[in-house]
């Protein structure tokens, strides 16, 4: 019998940062046209998406800022550029939707995530809304006293 090959599964990047500087309001997911040596470095989970964000220009969407480290192992006949621009696959209807939306005031896409979906790369791109610095500070102290209510949850348990 054949041995099948598992599928890498999870998260390849997280962009923790947007969740807070911004409101997410609308999530997609959008393929990525990719370099054989850049699949190779996400295989390996060395990229980032902190300072990335989505350009849409000339009815297409592309992907500015996401760092891929290449592989010391890379082919050396191939000039690896870390941070070029990507390419994000969408379908029409994604498309149009994120232009109108961007084209209202205050809107924004970003990308949030970079994950396996069977043998494909996937990013997660959102529509945001920047936070204030008032914002910010609210949702600090709104998880600070989630977490206070869980503590307390979870030491009444104990003392019984």
């Amino acid at each position: 019998m054949a041995k099948q090959k598992k599928h890498p599964t999870g998260t390849i990047a997280l962009n923790k940062k947007a969740r807070h500087d911004y409101f997410i309001e609308h999530r997609f997911e959008a393929g990525l046209a990719l370099a054989g040596w850049e699949v190779k470095s996400l295989r390996a989970g060395k990229a980032q998406l902190v300072d990335s964000y989505v350009l849409l220009k000339d009815n297409e969407a592309w992907l500015f800022g996401a760092h891929i480290t290449p592989l010391t192992t890379a082919s050396t006949h191939v000039i690896a550029d870390p941070i070029r621009t990507r390419k994000l696959l969408l379908n029409r209807k994604e498309l149009d939707r994120l232009f109108g939306d961007v084209q209202q005031k205050g809107y924004t896409c970003i990308a949030t995530a970079l994950y396996w979906s069977k043998h494909l790369i996937k990013c997660e791109i959102a529509l945001a809304k920047g936070k204030k610095a008032f914002d910010k500070r609210d949702t600090e102290r709104e998880r600070d006293s989630a977490r206070e209510i869980q503590r307390a949850v979870r030491n009444k348990g104990k003392e019984e």
